[in-house]
């Protein structure tokens, strides 16, 4: 298997947006503050996430679908708390 400068910049992609996606997720586990969330725009947000992990999983693209699980899992424990501390 050789490595092509599009699984270079496919996976650099991925771990920059999973990455910054991060410091949100904590601030929020942390504090369990999420006042500042809008309730729409996280669940279309985890949504549309999991959508692109599907997406990767139909086209065999391992970046996308490692950054999209990783960044669907966040995005669902955050929805949640959303609902749950209201």
């Amino acid at each position: 298997m050789s490595i092509t400068l599009i699984d270079v910049v496919g996976s650099a992609a991925a771990c920059l947006t999973t990455i910054s996606f991060v410091p949100q997720a904590w601030q929020s586990f942390r504090t369990r503050d999420v006042s500042g969330i809008s309730l729409g725009m996280y669940s279309v947000f985890t949504a549309g996430v999991a959508l692109w992990l599907a997406y990767g999983l139909l086209v065999d693209s391992w970046p996308i679908v490692v950054a999209n699980a990783v960044t669907l899992v966040f995005s669902i424990a955050i929805l949640a708390m959303k609902l749950r501390f209201r």
